[in-house]
């Protein structure tokens, strides 16, 4: 019966087939979600990174950071947006968690919320610990920078 159920539930759009850049923004936004204060400065950051990481039109950026805040506050957890992240290269997938050091740094506070967040979605993305570290090596050095 539960077979049945599933099959004919209407599905959220997290669970949908989706754009890989655009799961990468809901992280993104989601990052920035983590510590309960979501401000401008966090998403200009998220903005510079999808800019940077994907070589987008300003206007595809903001489409994008639109459509990711809607699916990062109705997302139950972070899975969803991972698996589709994982269909970009690996280089790729450590500059998203280099990007979500970026937002969690951008507000002049990290939290541990925001670390444990940080770890989960980088195991998610099969990123080890060392490029990880590295990830968050370089977000801190463009900060001070």
């Amino acid at each position: 019966m539960n077979i049945l159920r599933n099959l004919f539930r209407p599905r959220t759009p997290a669970e949908r087939d989706m754009d890989p850049k655009l799961a990468a923004a809901a992280l993104l936004v989601e990052a920035a979600l983590v510590d309960g204060v979501y401000v401008n400065i966090e998403s200009d950051m998220i903005a510079e990174i999808l800019l940077e990481a994907f070589d987008l039109e300003a206007d595809k950026v903001d489409a994008l950071i639109a459509e990711g805040e809607t699916l990062a506050e109705e997302a139950v957890d972070s899975f969803n947006f991972t698996r589709h992240v994982k269909k970009l290269s690996m280089e790729t997938r450590v500059s998203v968690i280099e990007g979500l050091y970026r937002v969690a740094l951008s507000d002049g506070e990290r939290s541990d919320e925001e670390d444990a967040f940080i770890r989960h979605v980088a195991s998610l993305l099969y990123v080890d610990d060392v490029a990880r570290a590295g990830a968050r090596q370089r977000a801190e050095a463009r900060r001070t920078a």
